[in-house]
């Protein structure tokens, strides 16, 4: 199963993009569905039906949906207030009814997770979608909510670390030697359930038939807008299937006005071709013309896809973990770890050295990345910044590192 998620700078028409990229998959026979977290029903408006929580059939072998954030909120609460409730009784709380509940700013991430784990999970199983095409939130929310399970996962080890669990039968007597209540079974069960739903959602961005689309109308402020993007995306470990320059006008308007945009336009695109064509492995920027207005209906969206530019093809065969530990240490008596960051700007980067971790800054983005085995016995050296590629210096610890005769 192959998954493109979609994305881009808010207003440049990824919803749209979206529903033509699934309705150009479902043309050539393919089974697809197509999910989308606006609870304005923009997907809808593009498809030209109404879509909700379930799915429903759009179009000869394309099915549509949306997330119900309101809905999961519910659901979720009333469930954890359910395996919490001898803790609440004792509290003498008050327990909370469904049809009083509003959901929390958050929550959208949350469903739309809920959504991405359902996915991984029908992988494989008769009646499985060939792709999902998920019609993400802009650029900042969609890469928070992509770096959610990882980050989360990270918690609950830190503040339940399941292998200091006690057995149930000792539990009472640590709680007397402690002289503190030992933490509820329930609360490790719940534990131990949410860990291997993120650790699902977080198999199904790292496998390799799941890529990202990025949707952008080609100008200053969307040049800007990917450049932190890419950045970003590279330290959370997706990969750009394609960048989709939306909205494309033509190049021989006679009127000046759109002669004069079209000319930014294409200076734009040449730009872009440059810059990420000469990536390893290169991504390739792809036009959409623009219809005169907004698309609405199969018919417009057909037109959007006629000629090739939204395709969806295999997973590509270079994709590879383009992280890598550099053995120099015959040669400089050092090892160097390659963490590629395009778009990275020097200024907009911080590193930390937190034990067994690597605690990296990228703009507006941090991820902690645990070291690879070798370098845990090593210091930190020094790091530098070359082609979009963070190189950091790790120095043998000799009261570590392995004695060689």
């Amino acid at each position: 199963m192959r998954t493109v998620l979609v994305t881009g700078p808010g207003g440049a028409g990824r919803t749209t993009v979206a529903a033509a990229t699934a309705l150009a998959a479902a043309r050539t026979g393919r089974r697809v569905l197509v999910l989308s977290t606006d609870p304005a029903d923009s997907l809808g408006a593009a498809l030209g039906t109404t879509t909700g929580a379930e799915p429903g059939e759009a179009a000869p072998g394309l099915w549509a949906a949306r997330t119900d954030s309101g809905a999961h909120f519910r659901v979720e609460l009333l469930a954890l207030q359910e395996s919490a409730g001898s803790a609440l009784d004792l509290l003498g709380a008050n327990r909370l009814a469904a049809e009083e509940l509003t959901e929390l700013p958050g929550s959208e991430q949350f469903a739309l997770l809920r959504a991405l784990r359902a996915c991984g999970e029908a992988r494989g199983t008769a009646g499985a979608y060939d792709l999902v095409v998920v019609d993400l939130p802009p650029l900042h929310a969609a890469l928070a909510a992509l770096a959610l399970p990882e980050q989360l996962r990270r918690y609950l080890r830190r503040l339940l670390p399941p292998e200091r669990q006690a057995a149930r039968a000792l539990r009472p007597m640590l709680a007397q030697l402690a002289g503190v209540p030992m933490p509820a079974q329930w609360l490790y069960e719940t534990a131990a359930r949410r860990d291997g739903e993120l650790a699902a959602v977080e198999a199904l961005l790292a496998d390799p038939g799941t890529s990202v689309r990025l949707v952008a109308e080609p100008g200053p402020a969307a040049a800007e807008a990917l450049r932190t993007a890419r950045t970003g995306l590279a330290l959370f470990g997706l990969d750009v299937e394609s960048v989709t320059a939306n909205r494309i006008l033509p190049r021989d308007s006679p009127d000046t006005w759109l002669a004069t945009l079209a000319a930014q336009q294409h200076k734009c695109l040449t730009e872009w071709t440059e810059e990420y064509g000469a990536g390893r492995p290169a991504t390739p920027v792809r036009e959409v013309r623009h219809l005169g207005g907004d698309p609405r209906g199969p018919a417009d969206l057909d037109a959007l896809g006629a000629d090739g530019a939204l395709a969806v093809g295999p997973v590509r065969a270079d994709r590879a973990d383009p992280r890598h530990v550099e053995d120099r240490i015959a040669e400089d008596g050092f090892l160097v770890w390659h963490l590629p960051l395009p778009g990275a700007v020097k200024e907009e980067l911080g590193l930390v050295r937190r034990g067994d971790e690597l605690v990296l800054d990228a703009g507006p983005f941090r991820r902690i990345l645990p070291l690879p085995s070798a370098l845990r016995r090593c210091d930190v050296s020094g790091a530098g910044l070359t082609g979009g590629v963070l190189k950091v210096r790790f120095t043998p610890d000799p009261g570590l590192w392995p004695k060689t005769t």
